[in-house]
């Protein structure tokens, strides 16, 4: 007589340490077996229906909106802001009317300083953060030529002492020409050893540093 056998066997392991658990159940009709092995990743209960690992503060795993990697970008840089301005003269004699360290698409980091030559033609220069070195240079179009021109007539304060001066407050990451803007002066960006980041106005003639809380909300 042609039997049928069905045999269920559930057994069920849970990983604390890694928060997956393996289901494995084994079925058969007519002799013939399937085995079936199911993987589920336990989530914070907010995030269980969207299986989403989410952290403390609500963001997704690895999701700070670019603060961490921007601070520890800051912390790596060995050369300062001034120093890479002088670096990048050196290269390229003119007017610095920038310089940003910022992350190219490779990943690698390195501080991006913009000249101004005499001559109206505009250099980039890329200086290594942690040695100084010139990476590259390559000429680049602006059309704000005359009025960066204009809002450094009569300055006395240079992107180096002005980066020099926003040191003061915390790490400088950036010192940029606001030449459009109503305060026609250097604006720096800082950060402080908790990565907290702070916006400075240094005046073009006095180079004083004041706090710019323009883009407070």
């Amino acid at each position: 007589m042609k039997r049928n056998i069905v045999i269920a066997t559930v057994a069920a392991a849970a990983l604390v340490g890694s928060g997956t658990a393996t289901a494995l159940a084994v079925s058969g009709d007519d002799g013939a077996a399937a085995t079936r092995a199911s993987n589920a990743r336990v989530t914070d209960d907010d995030a269980q229906d969207s299986g989403v690992r989410q952290d403390d503060d609500g963001l997704k795993d690895g999701d700070d909106d670019g603060r961490d990697d921007d601070a520890a970008q800051a912390a790596s840089a060995k050369v300062t802001a001034a120093d890479a301005i002088s670096a990048a003269l050196r290269q390229t004699p003119g007017t610095a009317v920038s310089a940003d360290l910022d992350d190219d698409d490779d990943g690698s980091v390195a501080w991006e300083v913009d000249v101004l030559a005499k001559n109206d033609a505009w250099h980039s220069v890329r200086i290594d953060p942690g040695t100084g070195k010139v990476l590259s240079s390559h000429a680049e179009h602006e059309d704000d030529t005359a009025q960066v021109r204009a809002a450094l007539k009569g300055a006395s304060t240079s992107a180096t002492e002005a980066a020099k001066a926003a040191a003061a407050k915390g790490k400088v990451t950036s010192v940029d020409l606001d030449e459009d803007g109503a305060s026609k002066a250097w604006e720096a960006e800082t950060r402080a050893a908790d990565g907290a980041e702070q916006d400075w106005l240094v005046d073009l003639k006095t180079g004083k540093v004041t706090a710019d809380h323009s883009d407070d909300d």
